[in-house]
């Protein structure tokens, strides 16, 4: 069969091909009797629109790339599903890729990536080089880092305020009494890890403290249960613990619990970050710092948009505020009552 053309459509919806293309272009002003006189044309003939033609007309391919290393952390499906139904809402489509957080095959990915003539790239949990960045500016292509920053790099970024969360988790420990405050880090070349360990430190150095003891967990929920074990396991352990991110906590926790025999937070305290689903199940009940991902997600397709529209636009640094929720993991401190759902 001959291939079914805008023209076609057209013709028997009784409309300019100019009409049609309005229909099928995202954001476009078309009335609603024109838009289902050529949707019924176009299903009665069976036409769908080139996108990849037209993009090479428009030079606009209506196409985000979504960086990813790990969907196992909780917070990164629903938060990227809310990024994904975002841009969509915005007429763009995502197309989603898997990297390692080896340098090498972060840069490979993202020149396939480019190679797809995409029109901006969010980038989530991995760093990008500096060559890389410097090839996106020079092509027009604005980058946004999600839940992440980078040194020296011009681009746009989004994440909550990571060091007033640890900040905060630090005080809140301090205020229930606890002065052996112990720490199991995230990844550490992250700036998310960072900058929590530091807000957790300037608040036991205002308090006239020192970190009691430090477990690197690496974001990996069994590297976070060794280091649990390690430094729970003797008679000197930590009255606290905060917890990098809540994908480790929880395994933290059940090591505390089922293989030390430790009670929660009659022994010993459990702060995490991140306030994913898990978090407010009887079985785990755990204190933490909520990422607003709703908020998070709302910055990045408004940075994102904002430089396809202005490529000449500078680039934005957005820290979304990130409270504490309290629950049942921690020591609750005199006059602090649990958050209320």
């Amino acid at each position: 069969m001959a291939r079914v053309t805008a023209h076609h459509v057209a013709a028997r919806a009784g409309v300019s091909q100019s009409a049609v293309s309005r229909v099928f272009t995202p954001g476009a002003s078309v009335s609603e009797a024109t838009r289902k006189k050529v949707r019924d044309a176009a299903d009665a003939l069976g036409y769908r629109p080139n996108v990849l033609a037209r993009g090479l007309i428009t030079g606009k391919s209506r196409i985000i790339g979504l960086v990813v290393a790990y969907l196992d952390n909780y917070f990164y499906p629903e938060a990227l599903e809310k990024l994904s139904n975002a841009l969509k809402d915005q007429g763009y489509h995502v197309l989603v890729f898997m990297v390692s957080k080896t340098t090498e095959h972060i840069d490979r990915t993202m020149e396939e990536i480019l190679d797809y003539q995409v029109d901006g790239i969010v980038v989530a949990s991995v760093d990008l080089s500096s060559e890389l960045t410097a090839r996106c500016k020079a092509q027009g292509v604005p980058v946004v880092l999600f839940n992440r920053t980078q040194d020296g790099a011009e681009v746009n970024s989004v994440t909550s305020d990571n060091f007033a969360g640890g900040k905060a988790v630090g005080e809140f420990l301090i205020a229930g009494g606890h002065t052996r405050i112990g720490y199991i880090a995230g990844y550490e070349g992250a700036s998310t890890q960072r900058d929590r360990e530091a807000g957790l430190r300037a608040a036991l150095k205002a308090a006239g403290l020192t970190l009691f003891a430090r477990g690197e967990g690496a974001f990996v929920p069994e590297r976070a249960r060794q280091a649990a074990l390690e430094m729970c396991g003797g008679a000197e352990r930590p009255d606290a613990l905060f917890v990098a991110n809540d994908h480790m906590a929880f395994p933290v926790m059940d090591a505390l619990r089922h293989t030390l025999r430790l009670d929660v937070p009659a022994d010993i305290s459990v702060v995490g970050y991140d306030d994913v689903p898990p978090c407010a199940w009887e079985a785990y009940d755990l204190t933490t710092v909520r990422q607003r991902a709703n908020l998070m997600v709302e910055a990045t397709v408004a940075a994102l948009t904002r430089q396809i529209a202005d490529p000449s636009a500078e680039t934005c640094h957005h820290i979304i505020e990130s409270p504490l929720v309290v629950r049942g993991s921690a020591r609750l401190p005199e006059g602090i009552e649990r958050t209320k759902r």
